[in-house]
């Protein structure tokens, strides 16, 4: 790892989701009645990514741009950002309807069925961006193909999510991006715009076969076999720094800058050590992300991600786990 330095932080910009779990016995034939036993409301969407951030260095600034709404739900994002003196809320906009999850757990099979209503998701767009107030090293964009305004097509950049990007790059910040695991047209569409924009870019494969037409989830051995071919196409399609594909098993890697590959095996992980998936991945781009501000090389990155993932596994909530990144160094040596 390299010496740390001063930071100016990231900001977060894109879908900031309430999320309402219900816990229920089995999930009803239509027309059926089902009894709720519990419920609990957590922050989701990008917020995942936001309380990894802050929770891996409590003196990195950590920006947030969303809409939230003046409800429910708007004061539970609100308050889970309120427990952290490193998160900025400065460009948080209140009003309308917050964008919220309704998440159906049944306890008989142990599936999650998912309800997503987009309301403030849908309206953010760059007149809520104030850019002369954001002091970041990185603007990092989620989720494509999420936010109605953000795919929506723009003649000029393509998207106007696209159009975001580069005007981050214009003053000087490096561009990330997330997406939605969505196999569909409009996902290469999207997705290509929003890449000639990008600085980095760490997705799961499912993302990122959607968005190069490369093979990764066609069979067993396609991603073992592909990966570096779909690296390499999205440096092809205007990844500027990292590109990165990441599953249950291994991570992927480019450089695009210095032209070098890598591969990552995950850890191998305890009998009933993984409490929950939620979150995993959004815990695997916080290390990435937090690698780049410290100026890491890509391996290291790729190593961080994956223990910041292994360390979201083990609980429930997507968020709970995680630690300030010493931390987590030391808590997956255990698994080495």
């Amino acid at each position: 790892m390299s010496n740390e330095t001063k930071r100016k932080g990231i900001t977060i910009a894109g879908s900031l989701i309430a999320d309402q779990f219900y816990k229920i016995d089995t999930y009803p034939a239509e027309g059926n009645l089902v009894i709720v036993r519990d419920t609990e409301g957590y922050i989701g969407g990008s917020g995942n990514l936001i309380l990894d951030m802050a929770k891996l260095d409590p003196e990195l600034t950590v920006e947030v741009g969303a809409i939230v709404g003046h409800d429910e739900g708007g004061e539970t994002i609100m308050n889970a950002l309120a427990k952290y003196p490193n998160i900025r809320t400065d460009q948080i906009v209140r009003e309308g309807r917050s964008a919220v999850t309704m998440v159906f757990n049944a306890q008989d099979t142990k599936q999650r069925t998912f309800f997503f209503m987009p309301e403030a998701s849908d309206k953010y767009n760059i007149d809520y961006i104030n850019w002369d107030t954001i002091d970041s090293e990185i603007f990092h964009l989620e989720y494509l193909l999420l936010m109605k305004n953000i795919d929506a097509p723009d003649e000029e950049y393509g998207t106007h999510g696209a159009r975001i990007l580069a005007e981050a790059k214009k003053r000087g910040m490096k561009t990330s991006i997330d997406i939605v695991s969505e196999q569909s047209d409009r996902a290469t569409k999207v997705v290509l715009a929003a890449l000639k924009y990008t600085d980095y870019c760490a997705i799961n494969e499912v993302e990122a076969e959607a968005a190069t037409g490369v093979d990764l989830t066609g069979s067993a051995d396609a991603l073992m076999n592909n990966a570096k071919d779909a690296l390499l196409k999205l440096k092809e399609l205007g990844v500027g720094k990292w590109a990165v594909i990441h599953s249950p098993s291994y991570s992927f890697g480019y450089d695009c800058e210095e032209d070098r590959y890598e591969t990552l095996k995950s850890f191998s992980l305890p009998k009933g050590y993984i409490k929950g998936t939620n979150g995993a991945g959004d815990a695997y781009c916080s290390g990435i992300l937090y690698a780049a501000l410290r100026g890491d090389d890509l391996k290291d990155a790729m190593y961080l991600a994956t223990s910041c993932a292994a360390v979201s596994l083990s609980e429930e909530n997507g968020t709970d786990a995680m630690r300030p990144y010493r931390d987590v160094l030391e808590f997956v040596k255990q698994f080495e």
